[in-house]
């Protein structure tokens, strides 16, 4: 349910995720288009995230934001 609000609110989000997540250029927020997946995987890569703690860090975002 939470991931729902990823796809639905993404243009709305992409701001909030660009202030959270630095590293993330505009390529990388249109790559990920609101799949929770790929902004996961994309944190392991740019930040070096265990898969663990990059899904905590996208769980704890969307909880503040539902």
């Amino acid at each position: 349910m939470v991931s729902d609000i990823l796809e639905g609110k993404w243009k709305q989000l992409q701001g909030s995720i660009k202030r959270r997540w630095g590293e993330l250029t505009d390529d990388d927020i249109d790559q990920i288009a609101g799949e929770k997946q790929k902004l996961i995987g994309l944190l392991q890569e740019k930040y070096g995230y265990a898969k663990e703690k990059a899904e905590a860090e996208v769980a704890e975002f969307l909880e503040e934001r539902s």
